[in-house]
Formats: structure tokens, C-alpha cells, sequence
């Protein structure tokens, strides 16, 4: 996963979306503040207002929340 791929997902008209590392964990992302992209480090705030350093080569792939099936 490229650092600026995270970034562009950041700044061009935010969506949530998680953070999948190679060890299959997930890191969800709110809000736009709740991210910090280095060079080749992620900072990600936690629902627990916890904060987690994931090195960029460890994350494999962004993904989107699932959506809601209308009734």
C-alpha cells in the first residue's frame, strides 16, 4: 500500500474506511482527523482514543464500511 494512496483517501471528499494490515487486523477511520500519514508510518486514533503506529509497508489494503441493505 502506497502512503499516498492513504492520503489521497484523506483529503479528496472523505469516506470512512479501514486500514488492513498484513496480519489481518482492522483500523477503522471516522473522520478525517482520526489519521496521520508520515512518510512511512500511519498514526490512527481508536475509538478508545488510543492511538496506534502501524508502519505503511505492514498495511495491505484500504476498505470500505459495509453498507446498509434497505428494507
Amino acid at each position: 500500500m502506497n502512503v499516498a494512496q492513504i492520503r489521497n483517501r484523506r483529503r479528496n471528499g472523505f469516506q470512512p474506511f479501514a486500514l488492513v494490515t498484513t496480519d489481518g487486523r482492522r483500523f477503522e477511520v471516522a473522520r478525517p482527523e482520526f489519521i496521520a500519514v508520515g512518510k512511512s508510518v500511519v498514526g490512527v486514533l481508536g475509538s478508545d482514543d488510543l492511538s496506534t503506529k502501524i508502519d505503511a509497508l505492514h498495511i495491505v489494503s484500504l476498505e470500505d464500511p459495509p453498507t446498509r441493505k434497505k428494507r
